[in-house]
């Protein structure tokens, strides 16, 4: 199979319109509407195919911006589809009132970097300092410079077992009860009108390792976006910013060479010990020493133990009681976060390291195709068809 032609052909036919917009659905059957951290990468993978797709993604996203900034996760531009994904009601008509991992001012940047076009990144710069000043604010309420979230699928990874022990919930249970929980979890943010500091205090306060390591990555290109337009102070705001967010993470959330996600309520950081790919999160912000990435390569993405299996990476460690190698989140392989793992091996040098891990997503798409998640040992395709994130595989270069 020709992966770029395959690629290409997918996004034709996963492409919609509405009104004057053009987005692209992760899964036509399955996810038939619009998220945010699947649109930053269809964002990514456009750029090596037409450009001006890709901008028509950024501003299909930002349109459905709420006016305190914040970027919804969902957008569901028509009607309720026929479709397998579950209908939510989140008190508000056509988005969700939840967000996802902040990954626009990266995706936007990569738009810049393919034709330097500054009328277009004048035009949404606003959004974005709006969204970035949202999550700065509201989401870290009491300036610890650390970015909450109140809902484990903010995170992008629903029912990730990071989050099992802040929802109540044992190492082994049911996609059913998983859901479940987080569902309440929507009802109560619905009664507490989704005031985050208040929603994140009485309900759900999650530092998310990987969610910080974004923000990291995005608020420098974002310094990068306002210094291209020539506003000096944001830029340099912005990088103040993700420093902090830098030093919060090594003191709040570092513990024997691993950053941890952690939970609680304002002063309390305790550490979410559970092992998934998000260990490797912070080599993409380059947040790790030289020294740690080097021990997160060994003793764990090499270890047999833990994180090497015949196809890698999976998203959570085969040590971890809670490992399913089907299971959703709980040990498949995303491409996703394939994705970021190689970036992050690329920072460090470990150009031998993220070579295997692109070939074995090669692999994985020649053997099973554009499906959703794959089995790490087998590498078989799961979940939904015709999937989007397998066109990452263009970005790894």
């Amino acid at each position: 199979m020709n992966l770029d032609l395959a690629c290409k052909q997918l996004f034709l036919e996963n492409r919609r319109y509405k009104r004057k917009f053009q987005y692209t659905v992760p899964s036509p059957t399955t996810y038939p509407y619009q998220w945010l951290w699947d649109s930053c990468f269809h964002i990514i993978i456009l750029n090596h195919f037409n450009v001006e797709y890709a901008k028509k993604e950024v501003l299909s996203l930002l349109s459905q911006q709420f006016e305190n900034g914040m970027i919804p996760h969902m957008i569901y531009w028509d009607d309720f589809t026929e479709t397998s994904f579950p209908h939510i009601k989140w008190g508000k008509n056509g988005t969700s009132t939840l967000t996802q991992p902040p990954m626009v001012a990266y995706a936007v940047w990569t738009v810049y970097q393919k034709d330097k076009d500054l009328n277009f990144i004048k035009s949404i710069y606003p959004k974005l300092f709006h969204y970035y000043r949202y999550l700065l604010t509201e989401r870290d309420p009491h300036e610890n410079h650390l970015i909450g979230i109140m809902n484990p699928d903010e995170s992008g990874e629903d029912n990730s077992p990071r989050f099992d022990i802040p929802l109540g919930l044992p190492a082994q249970h049911t996609l059913k009860e998983n859901t479940k929980k987080r569902f309440e979890l929507i009802k109560q943010n619905i009664k507490c009108k989704f005031d985050a500091p208040f929603c994140m205090r009485n309900f759900f306060w999650v530092k998310d390792a990987p969610f910080n390591s974004i923000m990291v990555e995005n608020l420098k290109l974002l310094s990068k976006i306002a210094l291209v337009i020539g506003n000096r102070d944001d830029a340099l705001y912005f990088n103040q910013k993700a420093d902090e967010i830098s030093s919060a993470m090594r003191k709040l959330m570092l513990e024997d060479g691993i950053f941890w996600s952690t939970y609680g309520e304002n002063g309390s950081y305790k550490k979410i010990k559970v092992k998934t790919w998000a260990v490797f999160a912070p080599l993409f912000a380059q947040i790790a020493s030289k020294a740690e990435a080097k021990n997160l390569v060994d003793d764990y993405l090499l270890n047999p133990k833990e994180f090497q299996t015949k196809f890698p990476v999976p998203t959570t460690s085969l040590s971890e009681p809670s490992f399913d190698p089907e299971g959703f989140w709980r040990g498949p392989i995303w491409m996703g976060t394939n994705w970021f793992i190689y970036k992050g091996l690329i920072n460090y040098g470990f150009l031998k390291e993220a070579k295997t891990i692109k070939e074995a997503s090669v692999a994985l798409l020649q053997k099973s195709g554009f499906r959703e998640y794959f089995n790490p040992l087998t590498g078989e395709g799961l979940g939904a068809e015709n999937f989007t994130w397998g066109g990452l595989i263009v970005d790894m270069v």
